[in-house]
């Protein structure tokens, strides 16, 4: 059985939801491709002992670790990908993230694009995205030629008081841009967004943004449950479709692969044949390389007299420490609010007997401190027998720590005499990235800036593998932006020849 397309998009994320809004217009046959389902309401949805105490939504796959260990990674595979979980922020990079950065754990090597080539479509993906937020706040803030068209989501009181005791302190809180319909998701039930599955649409994500406003087109379908096992070439070095777990053939004149920076890289590996021994748009060899996952951690602070009513919380950001703060001024990163910490929530993720669990929920303010992780080259996806083996070498982890430091003494300062702190490890997805690195030299990178293979011309990659380097924020709004206008560049280049 076989099928054909002008485009195929495999994968249903934000990469590959904001490309099919983008291209849906031109009138071409457009097949998304996503090997889950769509998230539907349930009674787990809402429910933190579900999410986080029994995992009801982990999936269960394992892959190895670079000692051959296995794992289980959580990534979600659902119609809208991860950021179905996702904490809705909506940041831009900042201009400085697309140049060389000398951070403490090296140096990074930049863009083949300015933040000003980007620019312009940061905007429109705030649109798509209808992000709340508010410029100027932040001393960090790129330029911008359009302003946010909505007013950030409110702070409750306990974070109105954060904001003005890290204001005493000498530090700059922002407002968080985000991209949620309030209303709608505090109408299913009062809880935060930040980690919970979005089945009513309250948060703006690739389903609800990008695929909607894709799927309003006749000429775009969505097919669930549809895993791609291999991409197909033809001698001449383009691709003629994709391949299902099947058998079936889905024929294109144009392939996108939108799968999420692990799985991208996998199935180009994957699709290896005589002409192409070491996989598919991999001539330089830096397919699967330069993993990165952002340094994370989470950073509780309390007063043992006061409590934390919030309900959702994740509201403000800090980025005093985004371009400075090291030994000799070097970036150490991005801090904002995480969604309310509940007891059962920190009980999933720490030791903590349940009723001390639930006395530090009541009380504190949970924060997020993220650091660059930077690219290295045997920090790596590859397979071993067709399973997904990923070594990921942690870069830059002082500057992580330091972040930490940092962050823990300004809030002792600002009135919270009781901060503890934990690190995100390898079972929590935090921003995956590179491993398809774009450039403009086809030695050294796989795609160009627009994410067309150097190796196969049909070949568009957009999702967070492109991304040379992961910057200290989260890659939603950068992905999006990088999908907009690789899709007005195919809509004009491609599609019009």
């Amino acid at each position: 059985m076989s099928d054909a397309a002008d485009i195929v998009i495999v994968g249903s994320g934000m990469g590959g939801a904001t490309l099919a809004a983008t291209l849906a217009p031109t009138g071409r046959r457009i097949v998304i491709l996503e090997r889950g389902d769509h998230l539907r309401p349930s009674a787990h949805d809402r429910d933190d002992e579900a999410i986080f105490v029994r995992g009801h939504y982990r999936p269960s796959e394992e892959w190895l670790d670079g000692s051959g260990t296995p794992f289980n990674p959580g990534n979600y595979y659902n119609v809208g990908g991860n950021s179905k979980f996702y904490g809705a922020v909506l940041l831009r990079y900042r201009a400085e993230d697309f140049r060389p950065l000398r951070h403490m754990g090296g140096t990074t090597t930049g863009w083949p694009i300015s933040y000003d080539a980007l620019e312009p479509f940061y905007g429109k993906a705030e649109q798509l995205y209808a992000v709340r937020g508010r410029s100027g706040e932040d001393p960090t803030d790129p330029a911008r030629s359009s302003d946010y068209a909505f007013g950030p989501v409110p702070d409750e009181p306990a974070i109105s008081d954060l904001r003005a005791r890290l204001s005493s302190v000498g530090l700059h809180p922002a407002s968080l841009p985000l991209g949620v319909d309030l209303d709608r998701w505090l109408s299913r039930a009062k809880t935060p967004w930040d980690a919970f599955p979005d089945t009513t649409g309250g948060k703006l994500d690739a389903e609800s943004g990008g695929l909607r406003a894709a799927l309003a087109h006749r000429n775009v379908s969505l097919r669930t449950n549809s895993r791609v096992s291999r991409l197909r070439v033809a001698r001449d070095g383009r691709l003629t479709g994709v391949e299902l777990d099947t058998g079936e053939v889905i024929t294109a004149k144009t392939v996108v692969l939108s799968a999420g920076a692990v799985q991208s890289a996998a199935l180009l590996l994957a699709s290896a044949d005589a002409a192409h021994p070491n996989g598919l748009a991999n001539s330089s060899d830096q397919v699967g390389r330069n993993f990165m996952n952002h340094n994370c951690s989470a950073v509780l602070a309390l007063h043992p007299l006061r409590r934390n009513p919030s309900v959702y919380q994740k509201t403000l950001m800090v980025n005093d420490f985004y371009l400075t703060g090291g030994p000799n001024g070097e970036p150490l990163g991005n801090i904002q609010l995480l969604g309310k910490i509940s007891g059962p929530i920190l009980r999933a993720a720490s030791p903590l007997p349940g009723p001390v669990a639930t006395w530090i929920a009541r009380r504190s303010v949970d924060l997020y401190a993220m650091s660059e992780d930077l690219p290295n080259p045997e920090s790596r996806v590859t397979l071993n027998n067709g399973r997904i083996v990923l070594d990921w070498k942690r870069s830059n982890w002082e500057a992580h720590l330091a972040l930490v430091a940092r962050l823990k003494r300004a809030l002792r300062k600002a009135g919270y005499p009781i901060v503890i702190s934990r690190p995100f490890d390898r079972r929590t997805p935090s921003h995956q990235c590179g491993t398809t690195r774009m450039g403009t030299d086809p030695a050294t990178s796989v795609t160009d800036s627009f994410g067309r293979s150097h190796d196969h011309r049909n070949l568009f990659i957009l999702d967070a593998s492109i991304l040379p380097t992961s910057a200290a924020v989260n890659p939603a709004l950068t992905i999006a932006a990088l999908a907009i206008r690789a899709g007005e560049h195919i809509a004009q280049h491609d599609l019009a020849a």
